[in-house]
């Protein structure tokens, strides 16, 4: 078996391993990128990229619908799935290609092929051919689609969001189970594109919105496109010669719909189970995962540091790359352990219309502020620039702490999430107080004049009841 030694070794090359990888190496030339499965990343390959390609072209269909309203009429629209595919596919191989470039552009004896577990604390056997001496490890390996046992009664026709890119045409039809930001958008332009979609969720969840009135509304406005039961009550999933049979409960009664794929959006779970983590002589919590530091991204006083989806804290590729870069940075200084940089948490998901989380959720600013906090909120459905587009639909709520006057978060499902996310998260960052915000500029007519009806509403809610205030401001900031 061939034997090798390193300062540092990084197990998976995706969005967490690359960063970790060139951030190790300002700190040292002896180190080692091992992955076992396709270089790309999960956001190029299979993820963010290639599903956005197919939002887009959900998009530039349901535009073309709607223009009736604007009282332009183009005739019959028809959906090419082959090269809607085709598009995706391309473009997505376009991304995947940058990647790539990117990991041939390493020294070769800087990378290494096969599926690495542990031994002990320090060595990594790969592929059964080589054994891998390292004074620090980085877990790197991301994450792959969870999927409950009964849904795999679905056999041949069960998918994941990996399959659906692979596709060479559109099915007819495709049962969803989850609405979480994979499902959502998924589900929502394979309706746009002329599939029909049922979707199922369990609990009650819309996407990563935590407000049950937003929930409430989104639900509402998804409801009008395609049928989704947030805690939708299955009694069977079979496979039969026609498709997927589900069988659910509607109105009192049990129904069966028959539909030619069943997609599985039921979340992610971390790629550690076989590392033969148990060897690395780290605390494990009840599932296997290391206990680990965010702002180091060290196992607890050891040599060994997680970072991406494979810690299963924020999986986001921006959220990876800041990770990455930590947990590298960290590794190669080693014992030189320092917190880095975590930035104000931002999450987006491109439905129509979006949502965006940002800052603290409305349960964590009530943790934290015990009530001494206020809410404000705006409606898009009368907002000027979204009347003016036909993008009306939607809720934009905002919390800020009283007594210090700090915005603190933001939930919104409505037009331009994306864009208004970045606005707020920030000043989130910049730990600047609603007052500060109102006095930035506001141009007009723009979606953004939303934000500042909603800031306003928040600050009116935060200087009503003196008494409050004063009691707020005594127990101190972030009482």
């Amino acid at each position: 078996m061939e034997k090798r030694r390193v300062d540092v070794a990084i197990i998976g090359a995706g969005t967490a391993g690359m960063g970790a990888y060139r951030a190790a190496r300002a700190h040292t030339d002896s180190l080692v990128l091992i992955e076992g499965g396709h270089y790309g990343t999960t956001c190029a390959r299979v993820g963010c990229m290639p599903s956005k390609l197919l939002i887009a072209a959900a998009d530039q269909a349901h535009s073309m619908e709607q223009g009736a309203q604007f009282g332009i009429h183009p005739g019959d629209i028809r959906i090419d799935g082959h090269a809607v595919m085709a598009r995706v596919r391309s473009e997505r191989d376009r991304f995947v290609s940058f990647v790539l470039e990117a990991i041939e552009d390493m020294p070769p004896e800087h990378r290494l092929t096969g599926h690495a577990r542990f031994v002990d604390a320090h060595r990594l056997i790969v592929d059964e051919q080589v054994e891998v001496t390292a004074d620090r490890i980085i877990l790197a390996t991301g994450s792959r689609p969870n999927i409950p046992g009964f849904l795999k009664e679905a056999k041949d026709r069960l998918v994941v969001n990996d399959d659906i890119f692979e596709w060479q045409d559109l099915p007819a039809s495709v049962a969803v189970f989850g609405p979480g930001i994979i499902g959502l958008e998924l589900g929502q332009a394979l309706s746009r594109l002329g599939v029909r979609i049922r979707m199922f969720g369990v609990g009650g969840s819309v996407g990563p919105i935590r407000e049950d009135k937003t929930r409430q509304y989104a639900l509402r406005v998804f409801n009008r496109e395609f049928p989704l039961d947030p805690e939708a009550d299955v009694k069977a999933v079979e496979r039969t010669d026609q498709g997927v049979a589900v069988t659910f409960a509607e109105a009192g009664k049990e129904v069966t719909e028959t539909f030619d794929y069943l997609l599985a959006a039921t979340g992610r779970r971390p790629n550690l189970d076989h590392l033969d983590i148990q060897n690395a002589d780290i605390e494990l919590d009840d599932r296997g995962t290391p206990l680990f530091n965010r702002y180091t991204l060290q196992c607890g006083d050891s040599h060994v540091f997680i970072a991406g989806d494979s810690n299963n804290d924020a999986p986001l590729l921006h959220e990876a790359a800041d990770e990455g870069r930590i947990a590298g940075n960290n590794a190669g200084r080693f014992p030189d352990v320092r917190a880095g940089l975590r930035r104000t948490p931002l999450a987006v998901v491109f439905t129509d219309p979006q949502i965006a989380t940002v800052g603290l959720t409305i349960d964590e600013v009530n943790e934290r502020c015990q009530g001494c906090f206020a809410v404000g909120e705006v409606s898009f459905e009368d907002q000027g620039r979204s009347r003016v587009i036909g993008k009306n639909h939607g809720l934009l709520r905002v919390y800020g702490e009283r007594g210090s006057g700090q915005f603190m978060g933001a939930e919104m499902f409505g037009p331009a999430a994306e864009h208004i996310a970045h606005l707020l998260a920030w000043s989130v960052q910049r730990r600047l107080t609603v007052s500060e915000m109102l006095d930035m500029p506001f141009y007009h007519p723009v979606i953004e004049e939303g934000v500042r009806t909603a800031l306003r509403d928040l600050n009116r809610n935060l200087n009503i009841g003196p008494e409050v205030v004063r009691h707020c401001m005594d127990c101190g900031p972030g009482a």
